[in-house]
């Protein structure tokens, strides 16, 4: 069985008025990447913040490692790594100068140090880059700067917050692949996001968060399963009439029929032959079938049925 990493009960963060922990709780087990998922100001910033204990909370209790977390817990901060939402590092230091400094923070052997700057350079593909400054670097290069000082110095677990914002293509999937081999190598790892195909991508479980609460937690598989919709299915198909519709409407699984400028939009609760079911009724009355796709539930479904809203409306 795997360990526990992280065990926060009943987090309670208060600025003033406004409550931005609601007893919120999570675990994370070792060897796991856990994804924090949900719109911007929904918690999931504070909630590292508390964990990291930058931030002080109003209630609840935070244990990393099995010890409790201060500010002073030097022996467990030593084996965490943070790679913050806003890119964290100096302008006037050279690219390996920052990592350097960074590691430098955790590893006070010169040559032990020297080794890990060097991964690190080579895990995010910065050997070209070196002697740059950050002003000099694009948007996706200062990103992956920025998660080479966070993971120099080897940590045991993780914290990605938000650390694909505002990059190209090709840098997220760097990012991306560079997060799943660190797991490979054996971190625990946190990576919020309100990108929902990123915690597709990555995440062995997700925790879906909305004014401070978790409002479900599980696998992508289990949390699609908490909703109704399981497929969305469109057919283009020219001339549909009236009995057609009713006749797919009165299928087994089909909770929604809409037909507009000759296309067919059908969504369906889970069934492996919903698909042939809605195609035979339409060639059985003698309809020609141009297009058809099939969609299944995003967790961006999952979090519009949970809460009403958007995954990223704020």
């Amino acid at each position: 069985m795997s360990k526990t990493v992280i065990k926060v009960e009943n987090l309670v963060k208060r600025y003033k008025e406004l409550i931005a922990l609601d007893h919120f709780c999570m675990e994370v087990k070792e060897g796991e990447i856990l994804g924090l998922l949900g719109p911007n100001g929904s918690g999931k910033s504070t909630t590292i913040n508390c964990i990291l204990s930058l931030l002080e909370y109003d209630g609840g209790d935070i244990r990393v490692f099995d010890k409790e977390m201060t500010p002073k817990s030097y022996d467990l901060k030593r084996q965490i790594g943070i790679v913050p939402q806003e890119v964290a590092v100096f302008d006037e230091f050279t690219v390996y100068e920052n990592i350097d400094f960074f590691c430098g923070l955790y590893i006070k052997d010169k040559e032990e140090r020297r080794k890990l700057v060097n991964e690190a350079i080579e895990f995010v593909a910065l050997r070209d880059f070196v002697k740059f400054k950050p002003k000099k670097l694009s948007g996706g290069l200062l990103r992956r700067l920025n998660i080479a000082c966070g993971i120099a110095h080897k940590p045991r677990l993780i914290f990605f917050d938000e650390p694909t914002v505002a990059v190209d293509p090709q840098s997220r999937n760097n990012i991306l692949e560079g997060i799943m081999k660190l797991r490979e190598e054996g971190a625990t790892i946190v990576y919020t996001s309100h990108y929902m195909e990123e915690i597709e991508k990555l995440a062995d479980r997700v925790i879906i968060m909305d004014k401070g609460q978790a409002i479900a937690s599980g696998t992508v598989d289990e949390l699609k399963a908490m909703i109704k919709k399981s497929e969305l299915i469109s057919i283009e198909v020219p001339g549909l009439d009236e009995k057609v519709l009713t006749k797919i409407n009165d299928l087994k699984n089909i909770y929604t029929v809409n037909y507009e400028d000759s296309l067919l939009k059908v969504e369906a609760g889970s069934g492996k032959h919903n698909v042939i079911d809605i195609i035979n009724i339409l060639q059985e009355d003698g309809y020609k079938l141009r297009k058809i796709f099939s969609e299944q539930p995003t967790l961006n479904d999952v979090f519009l049925e949970l809460t009403g809203k958007e995954l990223r409306d704020d």
